[in-house]
């Protein structure tokens, strides 16, 4: 049992470190497009990684947040910020935008899987463990438009993105009522929501826009 407890704990760490890895990625483009200094790199990019997670955690009033617990991976963004700066070049922004659709993609299911989890281990109701998936995978993309000027591109490319994260978010509570198990639940849910992601980008799916 504290094998599996060990393994559980493990893959959750790792589930969001990988987002935090791609989400860091996509606010580093998004300062490189507005040509921002050293330390508007740093802010976009750390909000675009812990925005999410640092709002869930404060509505669920969790401490400490991810980034405080694991300070290392702060000097690790500092790393890649600073490689990015030295060594990423305008002709690499458009080939590196195009790629990074799919970790994205992944991130998305990630950091929903890691919100739902969360929320549910501390005893919340479903629909708000789901509330905070959401919250967890489109925020930090939200804080990072918006520090930039940019309408949330959640908000205004209709492509699914958020009902993706909502979605995936009822695959881990359902999977879960039915296992019992967190772990086999993270895992579905990150194949959920990364894959309608991934399949909305790939069929150029679109929602419709609100027509006055």
């Amino acid at each position: 049992m504290q094998d599996l407890t060990y393994w559980g704990s493990t893959l959750r760490l790792a589930v969001e470190v990988a987002a935090t890895l791609a989400f860091a990625l996509s606010g580093l483009l998004a300062a490189a497009r507005k040509h921002l200094d050293a330390v508007g790199v740093f802010a976009v990019a750390f909000l675009a990684a812990f925005g999410g997670g640092t709002l869930r955690d404060l509505l669920l009033d969790q401490r400490p947040f991810f980034w405080v617990e694991h300070v290392h991976w702060l000097w690790g963004l500092m790393a890649l910020c600073i490689a990015a700066m030295l060594f990423m070049r305008h002709r690499h922004f458009e080939p590196t935008e195009r790629a990074m659709q799919w970790p994205d993609a992944l991130g998305l299911g990630l950091f929903a899987a890691v919100g739902v989890d969360k929320a549910l281990f501390m005893g919340w109701p479903a629909l708000v463990a789901v509330l905070m998936g959401v919250v967890t995978g489109v925020f930090g993309g939200v804080l990072r438009d918006v520090v930039c000027n940019e309408i949330p591109s959640a908000f205004r490319d209709h492509r699914p993105y958020a009902i993706c994260a909502f979605v995936g978010g009822w695959a881990y509570v359902g999977w879960w009522m039915l296992s019992g198990s967190g772990t086999q639940a993270l895992l579905v849910c990150v194949l959920v929501a990364a894959g309608l992601r991934g399949l909305a980008l790939w069929r150029d799916w679109t929602l419709p826009a609100w027509k006055v």
